[in-house]
Protein backbone atom coordinates (compact mmCIF):
# COMPACT_ATOMS: atom_id res chain seq x y z
CA UNK A 1 0.00 0.00 0.00
CA UNK A 2 2.58 2.29 0.70
CA UNK A 3 4.58 1.71 -2.57
CA UNK A 4 1.16 2.27 -4.41
CA UNK A 5 0.98 5.60 -2.79
CA UNK A 6 4.37 6.86 -3.44
CA UNK A 7 3.99 5.87 -6.76
CA UNK A 8 1.20 7.68 -7.19
CA UNK A 9 2.64 10.92 -5.57
CA UNK A 10 5.49 10.80 -8.08
CA UNK A 11 3.06 10.55 -10.95
CA UNK A 12 1.51 13.88 -9.31
CA UNK A 13 4.59 15.97 -9.40
CA UNK A 14 4.59 16.44 -12.69
CA UNK A 15 0.89 17.90 -12.56
CA UNK A 16 1.48 19.96 -9.55
CA UNK A 17 4.08 21.75 -10.99
CA UNK A 18 2.15 22.17 -14.58
CA UNK A 19 -0.38 23.70 -12.28
CA UNK A 20 1.93 26.05 -10.02
CA UNK A 21 3.24 27.29 -13.62
CA UNK A 22 0.07 28.04 -15.16
CA UNK A 23 -0.96 29.73 -12.10
CA UNK A 24 2.27 32.02 -12.33
CA UNK A 25 1.79 32.79 -16.29
CA UNK A 26 -1.63 33.69 -15.04
CA UNK A 27 -0.80 36.13 -12.72
CA UNK A 28 2.00 37.63 -14.90
CA UNK A 29 0.00 37.79 -17.67
CA UNK A 30 -2.95 39.92 -15.18
CA UNK A 31 -0.20 41.86 -13.77
CA UNK A 32 1.24 42.80 -17.24
CA UNK A 33 -1.96 43.32 -19.13
CA UNK A 34 -3.67 45.95 -16.60
CA UNK A 35 -5.00 48.00 -18.47
CA UNK A 36 -2.95 51.47 -17.00
CA UNK A 37 0.12 50.07 -18.20
CA UNK A 38 1.42 52.04 -21.28
CA UNK A 39 3.20 50.93 -24.45
CA UNK A 40 4.40 52.52 -27.78
CA UNK A 41 2.52 52.11 -30.65
CA UNK A 42 3.61 53.68 -33.72
CA UNK A 43 4.52 57.47 -32.83
CA UNK A 44 2.36 57.48 -30.24
CA UNK A 45 2.09 56.09 -26.15
CA UNK A 46 -0.94 54.08 -25.56
CA UNK A 47 -2.74 52.00 -22.99
CA UNK A 48 -3.90 48.73 -22.87
CA UNK A 49 -7.18 49.73 -24.50
CA UNK A 50 -4.98 51.34 -27.29
CA UNK A 51 -6.60 54.43 -26.46
CA UNK A 52 -3.54 57.41 -26.83
CA UNK A 53 -1.76 59.08 -23.86
CA UNK A 54 -0.51 62.17 -23.41
CA UNK A 55 1.60 62.13 -20.43
CA UNK A 56 1.42 65.93 -19.52
CA UNK A 57 2.76 67.15 -15.88
CA UNK A 58 5.85 68.49 -13.81
CA UNK A 59 9.24 67.46 -13.25
CA UNK A 60 9.95 67.37 -9.39
CA UNK A 61 13.23 68.78 -8.72
CA UNK A 62 14.97 69.84 -5.68
CA UNK A 63 13.71 66.87 -3.62
CA UNK A 64 15.57 63.08 -4.23
CA UNK A 65 17.91 65.64 -6.47
CA UNK A 66 18.42 68.82 -5.42
CA UNK A 67 19.65 72.22 -7.40
CA UNK A 68 20.78 75.46 -6.10
CA UNK A 69 18.01 77.83 -7.57
CA UNK A 70 15.53 75.40 -6.57
CA UNK A 71 16.50 75.02 -2.78
CA UNK A 72 17.90 78.16 -2.09
CA UNK A 73 21.74 76.86 -1.23
CA UNK A 74 24.85 77.54 -3.66
CA UNK A 75 27.36 75.36 -5.89
CA UNK A 76 26.09 72.29 -6.46
CA UNK A 77 23.91 69.48 -3.86
CA UNK A 78 27.11 67.43 -2.53
CA UNK A 79 29.01 70.69 -1.50
CA UNK A 80 26.11 71.66 0.42
CA UNK A 81 25.23 68.57 2.01
CA UNK A 82 28.98 68.45 3.30
CA UNK A 83 29.19 72.03 4.51
CA UNK A 84 25.64 71.28 6.54
CA UNK A 85 26.65 67.38 7.89
CA UNK A 86 30.13 69.33 8.93
CA UNK A 87 28.20 72.10 10.63
CA UNK A 88 25.08 70.66 12.28
CA UNK A 89 26.57 66.65 12.86
CA UNK A 90 25.35 63.60 11.74
CA UNK A 91 22.10 63.24 14.16
CA UNK A 92 20.91 66.78 13.15
CA UNK A 93 21.77 66.91 9.72
CA UNK A 94 19.60 63.53 9.39
CA UNK A 95 16.50 65.30 11.57
CA UNK A 96 16.67 67.82 8.69
CA UNK A 97 16.65 65.99 6.17
CA UNK A 98 14.56 63.56 6.59
CA UNK A 99 12.05 66.04 7.63
CA UNK A 100 12.98 67.77 4.26
CA UNK A 101 11.95 64.61 2.06
CA UNK A 102 8.81 64.05 4.24
CA UNK A 103 7.17 67.53 3.63
CA UNK A 104 8.74 68.16 0.08
CA UNK A 105 5.67 66.06 -1.76
CA UNK A 106 2.71 64.70 0.15
CA UNK A 107 -0.71 63.55 -0.56
CA UNK A 108 -1.69 67.77 -1.33
CA UNK A 109 1.13 67.59 -3.99
CA UNK A 110 -1.03 64.78 -5.61
CA UNK A 111 -3.66 65.92 -5.17
CA UNK A 112 -2.97 69.11 -6.68
CA UNK A 113 -1.39 68.24 -9.53
CA UNK A 114 -4.70 65.83 -10.60
CA UNK A 115 -7.03 68.55 -10.34
CA UNK A 116 -5.33 70.44 -13.12
CA UNK A 117 -6.13 67.35 -14.84
CA UNK A 118 -2.36 66.28 -15.62
CA UNK A 119 -1.27 62.84 -15.55
CA UNK A 120 2.68 62.73 -15.07
CA UNK A 121 5.01 63.68 -12.27
CA UNK A 122 8.92 63.23 -13.69
CA UNK A 123 10.82 61.97 -10.75
CA UNK A 124 14.36 63.40 -10.53
CA UNK A 125 16.90 61.16 -8.53
CA UNK A 126 20.70 61.90 -7.53
CA UNK A 127 22.94 58.44 -7.22
CA UNK A 128 24.53 59.95 -4.38
CA UNK A 129 21.18 58.64 -2.14
CA UNK A 130 21.54 55.20 -3.59
CA UNK A 131 25.43 54.44 -2.91
CA UNK A 132 28.19 56.01 -1.42
CA UNK A 133 31.58 56.82 -3.69
CA UNK A 134 33.65 54.93 -1.46
CA UNK A 135 31.24 51.93 -1.03
CA UNK A 136 30.14 51.73 -5.04
CA UNK A 137 27.75 49.38 -6.11
CA UNK A 138 26.07 49.09 -2.59
CA UNK A 139 22.56 50.13 -2.66
CA UNK A 140 21.17 51.51 0.21
CA UNK A 141 17.85 50.18 0.70
CA UNK A 142 16.15 53.42 3.05
CA UNK A 143 16.94 55.41 -0.45
CA UNK A 144 13.73 54.18 -2.33
CA UNK A 145 11.42 55.45 0.65
CA UNK A 146 10.63 58.21 -0.45
CA UNK A 147 10.76 57.37 -4.46
CA UNK A 148 8.22 54.96 -3.49
CA UNK A 149 5.95 57.38 -1.62
CA UNK A 150 5.50 59.07 -4.19
CA UNK A 151 5.01 56.85 -7.18
CA UNK A 152 2.49 55.39 -4.41
CA UNK A 153 0.91 58.61 -3.82
CA UNK A 154 0.88 59.21 -7.54
CA UNK A 155 -0.51 56.15 -8.47
CA UNK A 156 -3.57 56.47 -5.97
CA UNK A 157 -4.35 59.70 -7.63
CA UNK A 158 -4.07 58.22 -11.45
CA UNK A 159 -0.65 59.95 -11.81
CA UNK A 160 2.09 58.43 -13.64
CA UNK A 161 5.35 58.75 -12.93
CA UNK A 162 8.68 58.51 -14.85
CA UNK A 163 11.70 58.00 -12.79
CA UNK A 164 14.46 60.61 -14.17
CA UNK A 165 18.53 59.73 -13.07
CA UNK A 166 19.52 63.14 -13.31
CA UNK A 167 22.68 62.93 -11.59
CA UNK A 168 25.35 59.86 -12.75
CA UNK A 169 28.16 58.71 -11.13
CA UNK A 170 31.32 60.61 -12.44
CA UNK A 171 28.90 63.61 -14.04
CA UNK A 172 27.03 62.81 -17.28
CA UNK A 173 27.55 66.67 -17.86
CA UNK A 174 29.30 69.61 -17.20
CA UNK A 175 27.00 71.78 -14.92
CA UNK A 176 26.18 71.76 -11.56
CA UNK A 177 22.75 70.12 -12.53
CA UNK A 178 24.28 66.50 -12.94
CA UNK A 179 25.79 67.47 -8.97
CA UNK A 180 29.29 68.22 -11.07
CA UNK A 181 31.48 70.42 -8.75
CA UNK A 182 34.01 70.41 -11.88
CA UNK A 183 33.27 71.32 -15.15
CA UNK A 184 34.33 68.14 -16.77
CA UNK A 185 31.88 65.38 -17.69
CA UNK A 186 33.96 62.41 -16.54
CA UNK A 187 31.64 59.81 -16.69
CA UNK A 188 32.51 59.33 -20.71
CA UNK A 189 36.18 59.02 -19.06
CA UNK A 190 35.92 55.59 -16.93
CA UNK A 191 33.57 52.50 -18.10
CA UNK A 192 33.47 52.13 -13.82
CA UNK A 193 31.41 55.06 -13.50
CA UNK A 194 29.32 53.48 -16.47
CA UNK A 195 29.03 50.06 -14.69
CA UNK A 196 27.37 51.93 -11.89
CA UNK A 197 25.08 53.84 -13.13
CA UNK A 198 23.99 50.67 -15.03
CA UNK A 199 23.55 48.65 -12.17
CA UNK A 200 21.89 51.21 -10.36
CA UNK A 201 19.29 51.08 -13.35
CA UNK A 202 18.99 47.28 -13.03
CA UNK A 203 18.21 47.68 -9.30
CA UNK A 204 15.82 50.22 -10.18
CA UNK A 205 14.22 47.68 -12.81
CA UNK A 206 13.95 44.92 -10.69
CA UNK A 207 12.49 47.05 -7.57
CA UNK A 208 9.28 48.46 -10.11
CA UNK A 209 9.12 46.15 -13.04
CA UNK A 210 5.40 45.45 -11.67
CA UNK A 211 4.51 48.52 -11.54
CA UNK A 212 1.93 49.90 -14.11
CA UNK A 213 1.60 53.69 -12.90
CA UNK A 214 5.22 54.35 -13.64
CA UNK A 215 4.92 54.80 -16.46
CA UNK A 216 8.85 54.45 -17.69
CA UNK A 217 12.42 54.74 -16.96
CA UNK A 218 14.56 58.93 -18.16
CA UNK A 219 17.65 56.86 -18.41
CA UNK A 220 20.35 59.77 -18.39
CA UNK A 221 19.24 63.67 -17.73
CA UNK A 222 21.06 65.90 -20.06
CA UNK A 223 23.72 64.14 -21.46
CA UNK A 224 26.92 66.21 -23.37
CA UNK A 225 29.68 63.53 -24.55
CA UNK A 226 31.96 65.79 -26.14
CA UNK A 227 32.95 63.08 -28.95
CA UNK A 228 29.65 62.51 -29.82
CA UNK A 229 30.11 58.68 -30.24
CA UNK A 230 29.58 57.31 -26.70
CA UNK A 231 26.40 58.06 -25.70
CA UNK A 232 24.02 55.91 -28.20
CA UNK A 233 26.30 52.72 -27.80
CA UNK A 234 26.13 53.13 -23.75
CA UNK A 235 22.37 53.51 -24.43
CA UNK A 236 22.40 50.15 -26.11
CA UNK A 237 24.31 48.86 -22.87
CA UNK A 238 21.77 50.16 -20.51
CA UNK A 239 18.48 48.84 -23.05
CA UNK A 240 19.81 45.86 -23.18
CA UNK A 241 20.82 45.30 -19.14
CA UNK A 242 17.13 46.86 -18.01
CA UNK A 243 15.50 44.96 -20.85
CA UNK A 244 16.72 41.63 -19.24
CA UNK A 245 15.27 42.69 -16.06
CA UNK A 246 11.87 44.47 -17.01
CA UNK A 247 10.43 44.22 -20.53
CA UNK A 248 7.16 46.19 -19.84
CA UNK A 249 8.30 49.49 -18.97
CA UNK A 250 8.76 52.38 -21.73
CA UNK A 251 12.12 53.91 -21.86
CA UNK A 252 12.98 57.48 -22.35
CA UNK A 253 15.74 58.68 -24.15
CA UNK A 254 17.30 61.99 -24.47
CA UNK A 255 19.23 63.27 -27.27
CA UNK A 256 23.11 64.50 -26.86
CA UNK A 257 23.87 67.92 -26.16
CA UNK A 258 21.49 68.71 -23.47
CA UNK A 259 18.68 66.84 -24.88
CA UNK A 260 18.57 68.59 -27.81
CA UNK A 261 21.08 66.77 -30.48
CA UNK A 262 20.28 63.05 -32.14
CA UNK A 263 22.92 62.83 -35.03
CA UNK A 264 24.19 60.12 -33.79
CA UNK A 265 21.66 57.87 -33.11
CA UNK A 266 21.49 55.56 -35.71
CA UNK A 267 18.55 52.81 -35.50
CA UNK A 268 14.88 53.24 -33.37
CA UNK A 269 14.06 50.32 -30.71
CA UNK A 270 11.14 49.12 -30.02
CA UNK A 271 8.92 50.57 -26.90
CA UNK A 272 11.25 53.92 -26.61
CA UNK A 273 10.33 57.30 -26.34
CA UNK A 274 13.10 59.91 -27.35
CA UNK A 275 12.77 63.35 -25.36
CA UNK A 276 14.26 66.66 -25.97
CA UNK A 277 14.06 69.72 -23.68
CA UNK A 278 12.69 72.82 -25.18
CA UNK A 279 13.80 75.72 -23.26
CA UNK A 280 13.42 78.93 -25.34
CA UNK A 281 16.02 81.15 -25.68
CA UNK A 282 14.41 84.54 -24.94
CA UNK A 283 12.69 82.47 -21.78
CA UNK A 284 15.79 82.58 -20.41
CA UNK A 285 17.26 84.74 -17.35
CA UNK A 286 19.28 87.18 -19.60
CA UNK A 287 16.03 87.07 -22.12
CA UNK A 288 14.84 90.23 -23.82
CA UNK A 289 11.90 91.36 -25.25
CA UNK A 290 9.14 88.88 -26.62
CA UNK A 291 8.65 88.75 -29.94
CA UNK A 292 12.03 90.58 -30.25
CA UNK A 293 16.01 90.19 -29.88
CA UNK A 294 18.09 88.21 -27.52
CA UNK A 295 21.81 87.50 -28.27
CA UNK A 296 21.31 89.30 -31.39
CA UNK A 297 18.41 86.99 -32.66
CA UNK A 298 14.95 87.92 -33.32
CA UNK A 299 12.28 85.58 -31.67
CA UNK A 300 9.12 84.97 -31.92
CA UNK A 301 6.35 82.08 -32.02
CA UNK A 302 7.18 80.86 -35.95
CA UNK A 303 11.08 81.09 -34.64
CA UNK A 304 10.16 79.06 -31.43
CA UNK A 305 8.33 76.46 -33.49
CA UNK A 306 11.50 76.11 -35.80
CA UNK A 307 13.68 75.39 -33.17
CA UNK A 308 11.18 72.86 -31.86
CA UNK A 309 11.33 71.14 -34.92
CA UNK A 310 14.78 71.37 -35.60
CA UNK A 311 15.26 69.12 -32.26
CA UNK A 312 12.40 66.78 -33.07
CA UNK A 313 13.63 65.75 -36.77
CA UNK A 314 14.63 62.60 -35.71
CA UNK A 315 11.56 61.78 -33.88
CA UNK A 316 9.03 63.17 -36.97
CA UNK A 317 11.14 61.71 -39.74
CA UNK A 318 11.32 58.12 -37.98
CA UNK A 319 7.75 58.51 -36.54
CA UNK A 320 8.57 57.84 -33.07
CA UNK A 321 7.05 59.33 -29.78
CA UNK A 322 8.46 62.18 -28.67
CA UNK A 323 8.20 63.72 -25.19
CA UNK A 324 9.35 67.01 -24.31
CA UNK A 325 11.14 66.38 -21.32
CA UNK A 326 11.53 69.87 -19.63
CA UNK A 327 10.52 73.45 -21.00
CA UNK A 328 9.49 76.76 -19.28
CA UNK A 329 10.47 79.91 -18.95
CA UNK A 330 12.05 81.81 -16.10
CA UNK A 331 10.52 84.53 -14.27
CA UNK A 332 11.50 88.10 -13.78
CA UNK A 333 9.18 89.65 -11.22
CA UNK A 334 9.06 92.75 -13.25
CA UNK A 335 5.06 92.75 -14.79
CA UNK A 336 5.70 93.84 -18.32
CA UNK A 337 8.77 90.76 -19.08
CA UNK A 338 6.71 88.71 -17.04
CA UNK A 339 3.61 89.27 -19.27
CA UNK A 340 6.20 88.13 -22.02
CA UNK A 341 7.59 85.19 -20.69
CA UNK A 342 4.01 83.91 -20.43
CA UNK A 343 2.79 84.87 -24.14
CA UNK A 344 6.25 82.31 -24.49
CA UNK A 345 4.66 79.31 -22.63
CA UNK A 346 1.60 79.97 -24.45
CA UNK A 347 3.11 79.43 -27.72
CA UNK A 348 4.48 76.65 -26.66
CA UNK A 349 1.91 74.48 -26.18
CA UNK A 350 -0.18 75.25 -28.69
CA UNK A 351 2.26 73.91 -30.80
CA UNK A 352 2.87 70.88 -28.47
CA UNK A 353 -0.62 70.65 -29.15
CA UNK A 354 -0.74 70.99 -32.93
CA UNK A 355 1.92 68.16 -32.85
CA UNK A 356 0.75 66.02 -30.27
CA UNK A 357 3.33 65.80 -28.40
CA UNK A 358 3.44 64.96 -24.34
CA UNK A 359 5.58 67.51 -22.19
CA UNK A 360 6.70 67.80 -18.67
CA UNK A 361 7.06 71.31 -17.66
CA UNK A 362 10.02 72.28 -15.19
CA UNK A 363 9.29 72.75 -12.70
CA UNK A 364 7.01 71.92 -9.69
CA UNK A 365 8.29 73.81 -6.76
CA UNK A 366 11.64 76.37 -6.38
CA UNK A 367 12.10 79.67 -4.43
CA UNK A 368 9.83 81.58 -6.76
CA UNK A 369 11.50 81.85 -10.28
CA UNK A 370 10.51 79.07 -12.39
CA UNK A 371 7.84 76.51 -11.18
CA UNK A 372 4.43 76.91 -10.24
CA UNK A 373 4.73 76.56 -6.48
CA UNK A 374 7.07 78.50 -4.20
CA UNK A 375 7.46 79.10 -0.37
CA UNK A 376 5.16 82.31 1.38
CA UNK A 377 7.70 84.74 2.24
CA UNK A 378 6.93 84.40 5.67
CA UNK A 379 8.62 80.59 6.13
CA UNK A 380 11.21 80.20 8.27
CA UNK A 381 13.36 79.10 5.48
CA UNK A 382 12.97 81.98 3.77
CA UNK A 383 13.36 83.96 6.13
CA UNK A 384 16.28 82.59 7.11
CA UNK A 385 18.15 82.70 3.83
CA UNK A 386 16.25 85.49 2.14
CA UNK A 387 19.26 88.21 2.49
CA UNK A 388 21.54 85.08 1.64
CA UNK A 389 19.18 84.86 -1.60
CA UNK A 390 20.00 88.55 -2.28
CA UNK A 391 23.69 87.84 -1.83
CA UNK A 392 23.52 84.93 -4.49
CA UNK A 393 22.10 86.87 -6.86
CA UNK A 394 23.76 90.11 -6.83
CA UNK A 395 27.00 87.90 -7.21
CA UNK A 396 25.48 86.15 -10.00
CA UNK A 397 26.18 82.69 -8.39
CA UNK A 398 23.42 81.04 -9.60
CA UNK A 399 23.10 80.10 -13.54
CA UNK A 400 19.47 79.47 -14.10
CA UNK A 401 18.66 82.28 -12.04
CA UNK A 402 21.03 85.18 -12.09
CA UNK A 403 23.30 87.53 -14.59
CA UNK A 404 26.69 89.33 -14.15
CA UNK A 405 25.47 92.04 -14.38
CA UNK A 406 26.53 93.54 -10.97
CA UNK A 407 30.04 91.84 -11.38
CA UNK A 408 31.03 92.78 -15.05
CA UNK A 409 34.16 94.41 -13.48
CA UNK A 410 35.57 91.32 -12.82
CA UNK A 411 33.80 88.96 -15.92
CA UNK A 412 34.67 91.74 -18.41
CA UNK A 413 38.47 91.57 -18.18
CA UNK A 414 38.73 88.32 -18.60
CA UNK A 415 36.38 88.20 -21.44
CA UNK A 416 38.39 90.75 -23.51
CA UNK A 417 41.69 88.37 -22.37
CA UNK A 418 40.46 85.15 -23.43
CA UNK A 419 39.64 86.40 -26.93
CA UNK A 420 42.98 88.78 -27.76
CA UNK A 421 44.92 85.68 -26.47
CA UNK A 422 42.79 82.34 -27.04
CA UNK A 423 41.60 83.32 -30.22
CA UNK A 424 41.02 79.74 -31.37
CA UNK A 425 40.04 78.21 -27.80
CA UNK A 426 36.03 77.08 -27.90
CA UNK A 427 35.42 74.62 -25.08
CA UNK A 428 32.83 71.85 -25.43
CA UNK A 429 29.76 72.53 -25.38
CA UNK A 430 28.94 76.10 -26.09
CA UNK A 431 32.15 78.02 -26.05
CA UNK A 432 34.12 80.72 -24.34
CA UNK A 433 31.95 82.67 -22.20
CA UNK A 434 29.83 80.62 -21.09
CA UNK A 435 32.98 78.59 -20.04
CA UNK A 436 34.19 82.05 -17.99
CA UNK A 437 31.08 82.01 -16.43
CA UNK A 438 30.88 78.59 -15.24
CA UNK A 439 34.67 78.67 -14.14
CA UNK A 440 33.80 82.33 -12.00
CA UNK A 441 30.64 82.36 -10.78
CA UNK A 442 28.82 78.95 -10.87
CA UNK A 443 32.31 76.99 -9.92
CA UNK A 444 34.44 79.59 -8.30
CA UNK A 445 32.57 82.57 -6.37
CA UNK A 446 29.57 79.27 -6.05
CA UNK A 447 31.96 77.65 -3.78
CA UNK A 448 32.98 80.37 -1.72
CA UNK A 449 29.00 81.16 -1.04
CA UNK A 450 28.72 77.14 0.53
CA UNK A 451 30.09 77.98 4.64
CA UNK A 452 28.02 81.07 4.57
CA UNK A 453 25.54 79.36 3.55
CA UNK A 454 25.67 76.40 6.11
CA UNK A 455 26.62 78.84 8.69
CA UNK A 456 23.05 79.93 8.74
CA UNK A 457 21.97 76.57 10.54
CA UNK A 458 24.91 76.51 12.89
CA UNK A 459 23.34 76.45 16.83
CA UNK A 460 19.24 75.77 15.48
CA UNK A 461 17.90 73.70 17.68
CA UNK A 462 15.85 70.05 16.60
CA UNK A 463 12.18 71.87 16.44
CA UNK A 464 13.90 74.67 14.77
CA UNK A 465 15.74 72.57 11.75
CA UNK A 466 12.32 70.96 11.71
CA UNK A 467 10.19 74.05 10.74
CA UNK A 468 12.96 74.83 8.51
CA UNK A 469 12.03 71.74 6.62
CA UNK A 470 8.21 71.73 6.99
CA UNK A 471 8.74 75.34 5.08
CA UNK A 472 8.46 73.22 1.96
CA UNK A 473 5.20 71.22 2.43
CA UNK A 474 1.85 72.61 0.06
CA UNK A 475 0.86 74.00 2.93
CA UNK A 476 3.57 76.25 2.90
CA UNK A 477 3.68 77.44 -0.46
CA UNK A 478 1.82 79.87 -2.92
CA UNK A 479 0.67 79.22 -6.28
CA UNK A 480 1.48 80.54 -9.35
CA UNK A 481 -1.66 81.15 -10.86
CA UNK A 482 -1.26 82.61 -14.24
CA UNK A 483 0.91 79.85 -14.96
CA UNK A 484 -1.54 77.39 -13.39
CA UNK A 485 -4.66 79.04 -15.49
CA UNK A 486 -2.38 78.55 -18.70
CA UNK A 487 -1.17 74.59 -17.98
CA UNK A 488 -4.80 74.08 -17.20
CA UNK A 489 -6.06 75.78 -20.69
CA UNK A 490 -7.83 78.29 -18.56
CA UNK A 491 -6.20 81.16 -20.55
CA UNK A 492 -5.20 80.52 -23.98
Amino acid sequence: MMRRTNYLLLLAFPLIFLLAACSEKSQTEESSTDENWLRVSGDQIVNQGGDTVYLRGFGLGGMLHMENFIDGYPANEEAMREGLLKVLGEKKYNLFFDTFLECYFTESDAEYIHSLGLNLVRIPINYHLFEDDMNPRAIKEAAFEHLDRVIDLCAEHHIYTIIDLHALPGFQNQHWHSDNPTHKALFWKHKDFQDRALHLWEVIAERYRDQPWVAGYDLINEPAEPTGEKLFPYYRRLKDAVRKIDPNHILFLEGDRYATDFDKFTEVWDHVVYTNHDYAVPGFIFGGDYPGYTLGRYYDKDSLEQDFLRKSEFMFSRHVPLWVGEFGPVYTGDPVKDEMRYQILKDQLAYYDKYKVSWCIWLYKDMGLHAIMHQNDNTPYMKLVSAFLSKKDSLGADAWGSTDKNIRQVIEPLEELFKKEFTGYDPYPKGQQSQINLMVRHILIAEALVPEYCNLFKGLSDEELTALAESFRFENCVKRKRLENILTGREK
